[in-house]
């Protein structure tokens, strides 16, 4: 059995959690797959008998590997989505961060964890993504998200029209900062904090919030993730940000982008007593209510 581990920083507090999972993976006959910049950074911390297997790149990956571990917070975890791609690896998330709303699992549930690998007792859990198509190539080889599309303006800029289409029907002209197109694993990230509904990670659908709209009448709207959603972008800037997840570009207004459902698919680990319920009440305390 095999598994690559990913992590963005090392921080000194975190040295005896990571060797306590390295340790665990040892011990039960799993080989432990380090990324390259990852490894840089413990390897004076942190004891090894030998030299471990290293990576780098999303093509030193295959379906050869059984999971991909995440030491971090939620950005950690979307860093990985670039890396595994569409190899169908699943990922699992230690939360090393401050929310961990999709790194769910603790610290403590190291053990767990590595049981649960060991005897495939885990929930895979299918995410949908979403796919960015544009008239000029952005982002790379990697035009997708696990979490959102953004457009906003600039620091320095006024708001700015965003004229949304579904399916090449006009939908509405949005005066605002900016809007998000989220999918159900989005919506309770930067779209909840725009006041954009929480959906259930299987409902189908996209999500599409403005962001500090100039209209009373403009709220969040739920549309199947069937549809295909166009801009166009006008302001008094010549050019606008565009983000997927945690990257971003800066993008001239005459380019024209669109957003679907991508074609493959995305698995997130969660160990079999957490469901996306019990992630609502103790990460965002759903429900809290002091006279309870």
């Amino acid at each position: 059995m095999k598994v690559a581990i990913y992590s963005r920083v090392f921080e000194q507090e975190q040295r005896d959690d990571i060797s306590r999972l390295l340790q665990q993976l040892r011990d039960n006959g799993i080989t432990p797959v380090l990324y390259s910049d990852f490894y840089a950074q413990i390897r004076g911390f942190v004891p090894f008998e030998t030299e471990p297997e290293l990576f780098s790149q999303p093509s030193d990956l295959s379906d050869a590997y059984d999971c991909l571990i995440s030491l971090g917070g939620d950005g950690t975890l979307l860093d990985t989505v670039i890396l595994v791609r569409d190899k169908n690896i699943p990922l699992l998330g230690i939360n090393f961060g401050r929310l961990g709303f999709l790194a769910s699992i603790g610290r403590e549930e190291l053990e767990s964890a590595v049981a649960s690998l060991v005897n495939r007792t885990y929930v895979a859990d299918e995410r949908t993504l979403l796919h960015l198509d544009s008239n000029t190539p952005i982002f790379g080889e990697t035009p997708y998200a696990l979490n959102e599309l953004a457009i906003q303006k600039q620091d320095t800029s006024s708001m700015i029209k965003i004229h949304t289409y579904l399916n090449g029907e006009f939908l509405n002209t949005y005066w605002a900062d900016g809007l998000i197109v989220a999918t159900p694993t989005g919506s309770t990230g930067y779209s909840l904090s725009c006041n954009g509904p929480i959906v259930f990670p299987d409902s189908g659908s996209f999500v599409i919030t403005p962001v500090a709209p100039h209209n009373l009448n403009v709220r969040p709207l739920i549309v199947p993730d069937n549809n295909v959603i166009s801009f166009e972008v006008e302001g008094r800037a010549d050019t606008f940000l565009c983000t997927l997840d945690s990257r971003k570009e800066i993008v001239p207004t005459d380019v024209q982008i669109a957003v679907k459902k991508e074609d493959f698919s995305i698995r997130l680990v969660r160990l079999n007593e957490n469901n996306f319920l019990q992630t609502l009440r103790n990460k965002l305390s759903w429900g809290l209510d002091r006279r309870n």
